[in-house]
């Protein structure tokens, strides 16, 4: 906590609560989670664990909704943009190390071509996929539920 705790106190960060990423999942719980996940891998099987923990906090602070953003800017793939635009925002904001840096810009590989550099940058990149994927088949999971409730349509 006491690496990150600049960036959990962060207004900046916090507005991410307003955006949803996965699911019902938001994009500040989704950082958190992400981070967290990230950093134990890193204390478990080496790499830098604060630089994954404070990363994985920035790594989506792309500062907009996602599902309606090509819509509402005529700008597409998200994908393969938002990692520079979490980038650019989180260098305003927070005093970053180059591996910190790198681990934003690349947490999207393989989607993105370039991998990351540091062993921290491939824990965020599988925490990130692995955290995305949990949230959005917890959201599936739901609705399926949810479909299997409804009385049946005669």
């Amino acid at each position: 906590m006491e690496c990150v705790k600049d960036i959990l106190a962060h207004p900046v960060f916090n507005s991410m609560d307003q955006y949803i990423q996965h699911g019902d999942t938001t994009c500040k719980t989704h950082c958190i989670q992400v981070s967290y996940l990230g950093y134990r891998i890193c204390r478990r099987y080496g790499g830098n664990w604060r630089s994954a923990a404070r990363a994985g906090l920035l790594h989506d602070l792309f500062l907009y909704d996602w599902h309606t953003h090509a819509r509402e800017t005529g700008e597409h793939f998200h994908g393969f943009t938002h990692p520079r635009r979490a980038l650019e925002n989180a260098c305003l904001h927070f005093q970053l190390t180059d591996e910190e840096q790198n681990i934003i810009l690349r947490h999207m590989w393989p989607l993105t071509p370039v991998p990351p550099t540091s062993a921290a940058g491939f824990a965020i990149v599988w925490a990130d996929k692995f955290c995305g994927g949990a949230e959005t088949l917890g959201r599936l999971r739901h609705l399926r539920l949810l479909r299997m409730l409804q009385p049946a349509r005669h």
